[in-house]
């Protein structure tokens, strides 16, 4: 099968190029600025678009096994595919937990016959589960998930010996969920001393404060340092926590599109739809992370996409759900950074294709290259189209983007050499494949 993507402008390791990928058999043979002669099985106008590698999510929760009726690998691997994302790493939080080789096993068995993109899955750590970090096969894994803060799922492991043994072992990327539950659990105490038993979600940044975050962030940053830990802090929400990074190229941290584009004043309008953990912070912060996307504090753009059912996102600080959907929104919610000069095009490939490749060892995607899987994503400026709940592919068919007019369209997904997704319609017969690791590179 010999595929040619023609007429786009390809964007890809800092520059901007007008040209042709030539795709055999789900492979990258050629990139040219030149028109190739060849027959081809297919060809692709890409005429008036930008072709870039396809996004990389290092973070997602699709809750499958166990939590399904909120979303599960066929629905979200949908939304993947609708908003250009075609390989994703998933979190440890399901039922049961992947916190077990055999529970692993099984959310890759399940992926092999449900996911319409590429796979992966982080093994969670516990207080007591480190003596299976050595029976893990390292190059089916980007790495291992550590909750340092409570949130969904019940994984906290805050007892400072558990904490340094998994430090001092762990030879993969720890990926770190920062937020001290005992300044937490104090925060909410005193909220509902004050507001009553369920504080109004616009309390939430007040009860996962800045102070919660800061002091967690900086507690794993130092014991990275002392065992030589590769670290990566998810989402950062902060501008205090964003002094701790940029210094050491061991220790890392992610931006969520939610932090990127939200406030603590959006719950004025938008309720429990934007709560999070951990929680969406002052205007401040998100323009200090903004700025942090271009100096090199921030090294990966992801989702923390996270579904809940409509019903669980009723409520105050105490009993709505925290996490929201975002996945099928990220790509051209940050092409709207980009329009508004917050970022480059280039940029935007760094943090969401090439970084995520090559801080977890992701081997032949997230570039565009000779030899490098045919994954990859089409997307036209100037396309002006809203949100509404008929296009919303997530399974829990609600997003905190609903009613938002974009700029930005994704023409077309494809994910090795294959259309996963084209004209508005997801290709449910495609299925994509395990992700591959070299954590050595």
């Amino acid at each position: 099968m010999r595929t040619l993507v023609k007429g786009g402008r390809i964007v890809n390791e800092g520059r901007v190029l007008d040209g042709s990928i030539v795709i055999e058999d789900g492979d990258i043979i050629d990139i040219t600025s030149e028109q190739p002669e060849a027959s081809f099985d297919e060809v692709i106008d890409a005429s008036g678009c930008y072709v870039l590698p396809g996004i990389i999510d290092d973070h997602v929760h699709f809750r499958e096994p166990g939590l399904t009726a909120k979303a599960d690998i066929d629905s979200e691997s949908k939304a993947a595919a609708a908003g250009g994302v075609t390989s994703y790493f998933d979190m440890p939080n399901t039922v049961p937990q992947t916190t077990t080789p055999e529970a692993l096993d099984e959310k890759f068995r399940l992926a092999a016959q449900k996911s319409h993109v590429n796979y992966s899955f982080f093994y969670g750590a516990t207080n007591d589960n480190v003596d299976t970090f050595a029976q893990l096969n390292v190059c089916r894994i980007p790495g291992i998930k550590l909750f340092m803060g409570s949130s969904t799922g019940n994984m906290l492991v805050d007892r400072r010996e558990s904490l340094e043994r998994i430090f001092s072992t762990v030879k993969l990327p720890l990926m770190v969920h920062c937020e001290a539950t005992d300044i937490i659990n104090r925060n909410m105490a005193e909220a509902k001393r004050l507001y009553g038993d369920d504080p109004s979600v616009s309390h939430h940044c007040e009860i996962r404060s800045e102070e919660a975050c800061y002091t967690s962030t900086a507690l794993a940053v130092s014991l990275a340092r002392q065992y030589g830990t590769r670290l990566h802090v998810a989402h950062l929400t902060t501008a205090r926590e964003l002094e701790l990074f940029g210094q050491d190229a061991n220790i890392t941290a992610e931006a969520v599109v939610g932090h990127l584009w939200f406030t603590c004043q959006d719950h004025e309008w938008l309720g429990a739809k934007i709560k999070v953990n951990p929680a969406i912070k002052t205007e401040a912060d998100r323009t200090a992370l903004r700025q942090a996307l271009t100096d090199g504090r921030i090294a990966v753009v992801g989702t923390d996409h996270a579904p809940h059912l409509w019903e669980q996102k009723q409520g105050g600080c105490a009993t709505a759900a925290s996490g929201m959907p975002m996945l099928q929104f990220s790509l051209v919610t940050m092409l709207e950074l980009v329009d508004a000069g917050v970022l480059t095009l280039e940029r935007l490939v760094q943090l969401m294709c090439h970084e995520p490749a090559r801080l977890f060892g992701v081997e032949r995607r997230g570039f565009l290259r000779r030899g490098y899987r045919a994954d990859l994503v089409i997307v036209r400026p100037h396309q002006p189209w809203t949100v509404t709940k008929d296009v919303i592919l997530s399974k829990c068919g609600w997003s905190p983007m609903e009613g938002h007019e974009y700029q930005w369209r994704v023409e077309r997904t494809l994910c090795n050499g294959q259309t996963v997704y084209a004209d508005g319609h997801v290709n449910t017969d495609i299925i994509g494949e395990e992700i591959s690791f070299n954590h050595a590179t």
